[in-house]
């Protein structure tokens, strides 16, 4: 590997053996402040790296002025681009008029602008002269050919130029697609490949460089054959909405809420460049734009956006347009019964020939939709991708499919369903008539444990194995492949599970649904604690799925709940709060490795752990004012603990925004934001690529361990006392008077900050951690002795939804 000739500068190997980061991903620039490039450079931003964000100057003094408009707009998007919103002032704007020596700076040039090839080209001749010796230049192109677009750049740049398609919003959707042109330099791909999964968190697919790659190639063609069956089968909107989400393993925004949220006017461009590129393709005459939809456009129409598009909300509720009436109409259609009931087929096989079988309109809608995305895609496969499985996961990580359409194809039965689709075909059934590739025929399933089919190797190959792969003990895996093995079980109650992969370190994980906390779970934890205090050097609490922990069991409860039997749900109280303890003062270290929601209960655990390693994208926060009571496991108590270790001389100084936040249910919406909201601590540490955490968790015990861990010692807590409880007292009734929070809030609210500020003592008063646990047990099952926090459990449990009462 060279070295870099700038400070800033990285040099590019021409291979990459044996190397887990050949690239250091610091510093990047973002050419393009629309929505897609601005929403890059926040979640490079995300990723804490160094990031400049560059636009066009605007008129007057302040020629940065259109690039700050687009970053103060970040802090206003919802869902939030951003881990923290405040983190958009970490963005530094840039324009192409000053700022372009900026970019000598930059590992990472990333071009985010109009999809025109004039344009780009263009901007590349202006930005090049600036680019560090050693930088990539890559274009976010959804779709133009790249071999296109180096042909503008210098011979020495061109080596260093590929494709990076983020797929939008770049925060949430998993899926970047990585392509190189043909004289991309050996061994870059696999170096950025590397950045991309462990800085950005990214699941990266290579694509080719043909028209729309590979996830927008079968999405927008999935797109286009809805709309085109929809219309030729007179199904209305809504109920296509109802077939094409969920039921099918679909986003539950389906076909046309998808395209109102997207937008229509986005929508049409899209398709229209589609036909224009795509000129070659036997199913051309199906990128379209419907008469319907071009006039939605040409009136104003355009979505979610203008709050009227496919439908409209109306203060009799949501409507939709319908085509029979040439009007808007209530959006309260369903599927029909016989559809309902094939729907609900679980296998497969059955449910694809059920479909098909039926004659009912809405029936041979589903089987058509179906039928023509695999042949289509078995069509292009070899063209747009190298394995059927970076079609699946493209679908999956960049559409947000639950199966991908290979994966749909083989669960049904690989030869019974290219059975069906070369009869359909011959028969002018299908969008196209074009026959199967030969490779259908040829093999019985997509993937196997050796791999995924591949038709230009004509053989299977393994998923990528680059060293970065080795950081997931468990990746992600396509239906019919060998899923890794969870190593050897040491302990097992039902409703916990505790075993190793052979390194010295024990691993819990919950069996229960939502991860959620029974009383089994607290006798399965305390257990697991023993034998990794006995048997192993550290304990990692870590879920094969999200979410880490949903919370307390409160339907386990209800019974006892209803019948007044208190005293048992007390004593189920007390036994959390010393499963809290028992891992804030095991032996050994506790590590959490924490990947999507920890709320409730499952947030206290992981505040009573030595170190957690949570996901970027982690939802953490203590909810239980929700159903009318106070977090009871510890959580209360540990955060007085937290505030009085920050402000000794005055812990109310952090404890009041602490209890503000736990007295509103606040949820941190990243696991950065849990850092700033004491959910989680500074020591804790924060992996962009979920699939990383494990890895990072179980080294970190390693850690803690080979450093003699010693366990923690209690000490005692200095309180808020009566001071700070006055002070919140009063808050609430201003709130409770002003209408902001009801009679029963206000006493929930009370009893909460009695418990984080003490209870009735001087402040400044130094407690026992038990006296903190015992104010909570007790305000606890006050609380849960109301009608109307008895209330609020029993319609959460029944709706999924809190009642404010």
């Amino acid at each position: 590997m060279q070295t870099a000739t700038t400070p800033h500068s990285v040099a590019i190997p021409d291979t990459v053996p044996h190397l887990l980061y050949p690239y250091r991903l610091q510093t990047v620039a973002v050419l393009g402040a629309g929505v897609m490039g601005a929403q890059i450079a926040a979640h490079c931003v995300n990723a804490g790296l160094t990031t400049y964000l560059f636009e066009l100057p605007a008129e007057g003094e302040d020629l940065n002025a259109n690039v700050k408009k687009a970053i103060h707009l970040l802090s206003k998007a919802e869902p939030s681009p951003l881990g923290i919103k405040a983190d958009a002032q970490q963005i530094h704007p840039a324009n192409y008029q000053t700022d372009l020596a900026l970019l000598t700076r930059c590992d990472l040039v990333i071009e985010a602008i109009a999809e025109r090839p004039d344009l780009k080209q263009k901007l590349y001749q202006q930005v090049v002269p600036y680019l560090a010796k050693d930088a990539i230049l890559a274009s976010n192109t959804s779709g133009l050919p790249l071999s296109l677009l180096v042909q503008s750049l210098p011979e020495a740049v061109q080596p260093r130029f590929c494709g990076l398609h983020f797929f939008n919003p770049p925060r949430y959707m998993h899926l970047i697609e990585l392509t190189a042109t043909p004289v991309t330099q050996a061994g870059l791909l696999d170096a950025l490949e590397t950045a991309l999964t462990t800085r950005l968190g990214k699941g990266v697919l290579r694509a080719k460089d043909t028209p729309n790659f590979i996830a927008n190639r079968i999405g927008v063609f999935s797109m286009m054959a809805a709309l085109y069956h929809a219309e030729r089968l007179q199904i209305p909107f809504d109920v296509v909405d109802a077939l094409t989400g969920t039921a099918i393993g679909r986003p539950k925004s389906a076909t046309f809420r998808t395209a109102d949220v997207v937008g229509l006017d986005t929508l049409v461009h899209v398709v229209q460049g589609s036909a224009h590129i795509l000129k070659n393709d036997p199913w051309h005459q199906y990128y379209q734009v419907p008469a319907w939809l071009q006039q939605l456009v040409s009136q104003g129409a355009l979505g979610q956006k203008t709050r009227c598009g496919v439908y409209r909300k109306t203060a009799e509720g949501i409507t939709v347009l319908d085509l029979a009436m040439q009007n808007y109409r209530l959006a309260d259609q369903q599927p029909d019964a016989e559809v309902k009931a094939i729907l609900k087929l679980r296998d497969w096989g059955e449910k694809l020939a059920a479909l098909r079988a039926s004659s009912h309109p809405q029936a041979q809608f589903l089987w058509a939709i179906q039928r023509d995305v695999f042949h289509y895609a078995a069509y292009w496969l070899a063209d747009i991708a190298e394995t059927a499985r970076d079609v699946d996961l493209a679908m999956r990580w960049g559409f947000g499919w639950q199966i991908g359409p290979f994966e749909i194809w083989q669960a049904a039965g690989w030869q019974t369903v290219a059975n069906w689709l070369t009869e359909e075909i011959a028969t002018e059934k299908t969008m196209s008539t074009e026959a199967l590739p030969a490779w259908v025929s040829n093999i019985t399933q997509a993937h196997t444990v050796a791999g995924s089919w591949s038709p230009s190797a004509q053989n299977y190959l393994p998923p990528p194995q680059l060293p970065v792969y080795q950081r997931q003990y468990y990746p992600p895996t396509v239906l019919g492949s060998m899923p890794a093995e969870r190593g050897q079980v040491v302990f097992e109650n039902g409703d916990v599970r505790l075993w190793h992969r052979g390194d010295g370190i024990a691993i819990l994980s919950f069996l229960t649904k939502m991860h959620t906390v029974t009383a089994a779970v607290l006798d399965g934890i305390q257990e697991s604690l023993s034998i990794a205090e006995r048997d192993f050097i550290a304990l990692v609490i870590w879920q094969d799925s999200e979410p880490f922990s949903a919370g307390a069991n409160l339907e386990q409860l209800t019974p006892n709940m209803m019948q007044g039997d208190f005293a048992t749900v007390e004593a189920i109280v007390a036994q959390f709060q010393q499963t809290s303890l028992c891992l804030r003062y095991a032996q050994v270290p506790v590590v959490a490795a924490v990947r999507g929601l920890a709320l409730g209960g499952g947030c206290e655990f992981l505040m009573h752990c030595d170190r957690v390693v949570a996901a970027f994208e982690s939802y953490i926060g203590l909810v239980e004012v929700g159903v009318g009571l106070i977090p009871a496991g510890g959580g209360c108590k540990e955060l007085a603990e937290r505030a009085a270790k920050a402000f000794p001389d005055d812990p109310f100084l952090v404890l009041k925004h602490d209890i503000m936040r736990v007295g509103m249910g606040t949820v941190a919406k990243s696991a950065r934001e849990a850092q700033a909201m004491g959910f989680l601590q500074a020591a804790d540490i924060v992996m962009m690529h979920s699939d990383e955490v494990l890895h990072v968790a179980c080294q970190q015990a390693r850690l803690l361990a080979e450093a003699n861990y010693q366990a923690p010692k209690p000490s005692r807590i200095k309180v808020a006392g009566r001071d700070g409880l006055a002070t919140v007292q009063m808050q609430l009734v201003n709130m409770r008077d002003g209408g902001f929070i009801s009679e029963h809030d206000y006493v929930i609210g009370c009893h909460l900050a009695s418990v984080m500020c003490g209870g009735d003592v001087d402040a400044g008063t130094e407690v026992e951690a038990e006296w903190l646990l015992h104010l909570e047990r007790k305000a606890f099952m006050e609380l849960l002795g109301s009608e109307k926090t008895l209330a609020r459990v029993g319609h959460t449990l029944k709706t999924g939804k809190p009642l404010r009462n």
